[in-house]
């Protein structure tokens, strides 16, 4: 029987790897599993703070709920890095802003 999807939203890769680990490795099929194990190496801020550092990007830092996604997906370094993200947007951020959404993203960094 194929399922209907009852709604769309953008996550991060914090929460797909919070959502498979509450499913149970041992219940997951082989798809599931790559993307566990992808999400486990790529995810960059823990799962219990992501709604924070989204929430302050989009309130705060006026940045679109995509791009938020995006930046903590990818959580930038640098000015450079940063920009990338905000490139399709109609709007020009100036660059202490900028800096000031990275020294934000570094309180919430995983440490490698």
């Amino acid at each position: 029987m194929a399922r209907k999807a009852l709604q769309e939203r953008t996550v991060t890769v914090p929460q797909v790897k919070e959502a498979l680990e509450s499913i149970g490795e041992e219940r997951l099929d082989q798809f599931q599993r790559r993307s566990l194990d992808y999400a486990t190496k790529f995810a960059k801020v823990d799962a219990s703070v992501v709604d924070t550092v989204l929430t302050k990007l989009i309130d705060d830092f006026e940045v679109d709920q995509d791009e938020a996604v995006q930046i903590v997906n990818a959580m930038p370094e640098s000015i450079q890095e940063l920009r990338v993200f905000l490139a399709g947007g109609r709007k020009i951020i100036e660059t202490s802003k900028l800096e000031k959404i990275l020294v934000f993203l570094k309180k919430y960094r995983k440490s490698e």
